[in-house]
């Protein structure tokens, strides 16, 4: 299986970078309290700090976003939307041990990331313009064509994974109770987009075997790196 980003990807946005990573033992993860906690604590002190549109991170994406011709207030990067819920909510509700601790580390870093069980995105996800006639499953149970050129996670078997890239995720691939293993996803724009990601790559390490799942593969993919191979 891979994970990749198309060339015209790479050409329209140089200052991308990816933590890509996988994980196995997914329905053994169970949830930690105290590793949860402490994020929040950490979330309140990013809040408090600036608003979301003020974040270098989350102001990368809306650039991002802009220059796909999106109205960055009306398409929101997933880890922008989960701040804002956060701060009006105090609170996100639960969904799986996984899924809760990894967006926990996306507001945390206010990168968005995504995660994907390995056995619905068949060979692989490329990152790329849509032809218009890949197939994204919603979560009311329709299916939708992205237009033509908007950025998705496609699959070779036609499937959209997401629409607008880092907007919505697909129904199709999302982590459920009887997910084994998963591909986890994190994109960024900024500045130091680099070493933020390293800086990730190390937290889910630690924090991953606290939950008792199993890090397998992991790499920051660049212009010069670009594919993950498992």
């Amino acid at each position: 299986m891979y994970f990749t980003h198309a060339d015209e990807v790479w050409s329209a946005h140089r200052n991308l970078r990816a933590l890509t990573a996988t994980v196995t033992g997914v329905t053994s993860a169970a949830t930690d309290e105290a590793l949860l906690t402490g994020l929040a604590e950490r979330i309140e002190r990013r809040q408090s700090s600036a608003a979301e549109a003020e974040m270098p991170e989350i102001a990368a994406w809306r650039e991002t976003f802009s220059r796909m011709g999106l109205k960055p207030t009306q398409y929101r990067c997933a880890s922008e939307a989960l701040l804002r819920r956060y701060r009006k909510e105090k609170n996100l509700p639960s969904f799986h041990p996984l899924v809760d601790y990894l967006n926990h580390v996306s507001m945390a870093y206010a990168i968005p990331i995504a995660v994907f069980d390995t056995e619905k995105i068949g060979a692989g996800i490329t990152v790329r313009p849509a032809t218009g006639t890949e197939e994204y499953q919603t979560f009311q149970g329709t299916v939708e064509n992205p237009e033509p050129g908007e950025i998705v996670f496609a699959g070779p078997d036609g499937h959209a994974h997401s629409r607008r890239w880092t907007f919505r995720q697909s129904a199709r691939s999302v982590v459920s109770q009887d997910t084994a293993s998963v591909l986890i996803v994190a994109e960024a724009h900024h500045a130091a987009a680099a070493e933020d990601l390293a800086g990730m790559e190390a937290e889910l390490k630690d924090g991953l075997a606290t939950l008792g799942v199993v890090l397998g593969a992991s790499t920051i993919l660049t212009e010069t790196h670009r594919r993950l191979d498992f």
